[in-house]
């Protein structure tokens, strides 16, 4: 009788086991704001105000209230986009840094009130708020610290202004989930006439720690962005991408909003840092950050939307995707074809975790209400752990038979601080392990990718962290192939080559702007003007990648100048000019319409060209001054820049440089012209 008492007896003592104390939490650690923040995982920009209207990225302040007039705006499209792209909020450039306010501000007349949008009774911030709430969106602020219109901007008059109107965006729109304040600030402006250069000190003009706790007090749930946080920083790029190695850890008392070495040395975060800073990864959907017609067809393709994806979600941060809103107030149907096709994606890849139907086992377990399988149950907040001191700790599964898996999926419990710094990926193969994989930081989420690999039993080995794993949450997952588009190069003679991006596939092109149909099989010579369209094909399952464009200019056979890389078609090469000009002879007397300037492209540039002058001459002795501007962003988004004028002939141009970012001399990646 008593045998047979003794199995129940440990059943019934097993199942009454209290479950394990947790682990300690290894500082820093997120508060309750941050973690509900860091679950969005995925929200959206909106760049609509009056550089839609002026055609610029950085306005400059002078421009008038009545020529903000879009003409069919609905913040409803915008919201409704966002909503079936799959993201979780929406935040709109309230102030840029020209001063113009999209509510009816009481404290300035640059403002939508003094716009013929909506007869002058408009408040767009609540429309947006309205449509954002409609279709179950959060609702985000961007405020410019920096105003080239405001008179006051400099003074400690400014401060009070910015801070006035900060309690009205607070205040009168419902809740906020994230402020954001940019980083670009100080420099020359309108400034209520002066025009003139005004230089503030970064670190203390703001009063910041005064401005964030009036945020506090209005919007104790909103977080904070800027490149010091407090609550969110900055990714330090403007391409989307976070690192490697991603902490959520920053040095925060280290930083300031707009330091110049932040990028370099802070944006990826530290291990030992003090404070949990988290990063967002922004990003625009075109190459700049608000509406130009010229690039109605370069909006990013689906493989660059989810080399993204991968390296900003996939690599423990947020993703802030932008929408450069057009003139008539509406997202492009391009823009919104990307961003859905991108949306559709992304559920593609992770529509099923295979991880689901292993069976799990772990190398050591804490105990009761830590096992191994609540890193499988799709619960964030139960965790596998191990003891104390067992850094060095193992996941294993078996699939039952071989499968085929391309992607892992990792989640650490953040509320317990961030800890991996490092772990692998294996197989079994013919009963032995072989990697196949391997990360460093995990975070609030981690993505690898690799080659397909068929295998039934994998392990995920954890080998070094700051204390022992607290794996939330495991996938593996099997994402079907993306073709991609050829890669396009053109040498300077105007000589074309597709270049496949896999073996075995077929390469189209056309030069009419149609539907690709010409079968690639040699190089080709491009020598006028035109647009260049190519795809890949697959012969055997009949599929294509996206179609590739590149509008190509007169070749550059005949041009020749002191500064010949920066003439040489080669983005990945640039001239440094010792006395900030570039002269070119175009070997022939052209009309031209307008220029291109591509910023140095290094992996640490130089000499970007901030304000310039563009001269033409028929003779290379006299010359004509044909613009004059600035080349607003290049440091944080050095992008290739377009410049526009009317129609003029000229056989020598000179680019001049007025200033650089950083004082240094002027750099060129690529100068070119427009004749069409």
């Amino acid at each position: 009788m008593k045998k047979q008492l003794l199995p129940l007896v440990l059943l019934l003592f097993t199942f009454c086991q209290e479950k394990a104390a947790p682990p300690n939490p290894i500082s820093p650690i997120p508060d309750e704001r941050q973690i509900a923040w860091q679950k969005l995982e995925y929200y959206g920009f909106i760049h609509f105000n009056m550089n839609t209207f002026s055609d610029r990225e950085w306005g400059f302040g002078d421009e008038k209230p009545e020529q903000f007039n879009p003409t069919a705006l609905d913040a409803r499209q915008w919201a409704r986009i966002a909503s079936e792209a799959g993201m979780k909020g929406l935040i709109i450039t309230a102030k840029h840094h020209d001063g113009f306010c999209l509510w009816p501000s009481a404290y300035t007349e640059h403002s939508v009130k003094n716009s013929p949008w909506r007869d002058g009774k408009g408040d767009l911030i609540r429309e947006f708020a309205d449509a954002c709430r409609e279709y179950g969106l959060k609702v985000g602020i961007y405020y410019s610290p920096w105003d080239r219109n405001h008179p006051d901007y400099g003074k400690p008059e400014y401060i009070t202004y910015m801070r006035n109107q900060l309690t009205e965006l607070l205040t009168n729109y419902g809740d906020i989930f994230e402020v954001w304040f940019d980083g670009a600030n100080g420099g020359t402006g309108w400034y209520g006439g002066a025009n003139e250069e005004r230089k503030v000190d970064k670190l203390t003009y703001y009063d910041w720690p005064t401005t964030h706790q009036l945020v506090r007090d209005l919007q104790p749930g909103a977080m904070l962005f800027s490149d010091a946080g407090p609550d969110v920083r900055w990714v330090g790029n403007e391409h989307g991408f976070a690192y490697e190695s991603t902490w959520s850890n920053l040095m925060r008392d280290s930083v300031y909003a707009g330091m110049p070495e932040y990028s370099d040395k802070w944006a990826s975060g530290q291990e030992n840092g003090t404070h949990w800073v988290p990063a967002e990864s922004d990003v625009s959907i075109r190459p700049g950050w608000y509406y130009h017609a010229y690039e109605d067809h370069k909006v990013k393709t689906l493989p660059q939307l989810m080399e993204i994806f991968y390296k900003s979600i996939g690599r423990n941060s947020s993703l802030l995707i932008n929408f450069p809103v057009d003139t008539r107030g509406l997202i492009h149907e391009n823009d919104e074809k990307a961003i859905l096709q991108f949306a559709a994606k992304v559920r593609e890849d992770f529509e099923t975790n295979l991880a689901q139907d292993a069976e799990i086992s772990a190398s050591l377990e804490l105990g009761k209400g830590y096992e191994a399988e609540l890193t499988i149950d799709g619960d964030y907040n139960t965790y596998w752990t191990v003891p104390g001191g067992q850094i060095e700790s193992q996941l294993e599964l078996d699939f039952g038979n071989e499968i085929n898996f391309n992607r892992l999926l990792l989640q650490e419990f953040t509320p317990l601080g961030q800890r991996v710094k490092s772990f692998s990926l294996e197989v079994e193969k013919d009963g032995a392990w072989v990697k196949i994989a391997s990360g460093t930081t995990i975070g609030y989420k981690r993505i690898l990718r690799f080659p397909d690999v068929n295998a039934q039993k994998i392990r995920i080995r954890f080998e070094d962290g700051k204390d022992i794993p607290v794996i939330s949450e495991l996938g593996v997952y099997s994402a079907p192939k993306l073709l991609l588009a050829p890669e396009i190069k053109r040498e300077k003679s105007g000589l074309v080559t597709l270049v496949s991006p896999d073996e075995g596939l077929e390469i189209r092109y056309s030069l009419d702007g149609s539907e690709p149909s010409q079968t690639y099989q040699e190089p080709f010579l491009v020598e006028k003007a035109t647009t260049l369209q190519v795809l890949s094909a697959d012969p055997n399952s009949g599929q294509k990648s996206e179609i590739s464009r590149k509008d190509m200019e007169v070749p550059k056979a005949k041009w020749e100048s002191s500064g010949e890389r920066a003439i040489d078609e080669n983005p990945a090469t640039y001239f440094t000019s010792s006395d900030n000009e570039l002269i070119v002879d175009l070997g022939e007397k052209l009309t031209i319409e307008g220029f291109t300037y591509l910023p140095m492209q290094a992996r640490y540039p130089s000499g970007h060209i901030t304000e310039y002058t563009f001269w033409v001459s028929l003779d290379g002795k006299n010359w004509q001054k044909i613009s004059s501007g600035e080349f607003s962003n290049v440091v944080n988004s050095p992008i290739e820049q377009f410049i526009r004028f009317d129609p003029t002939e000229a056989k020598f141009i000179k680019l001049q440089a007025l200033k650089t970012a950083d004082g240094n001399s002027a750099t060129v990646g690529e100068l070119g012209v427009l004749t069409r």
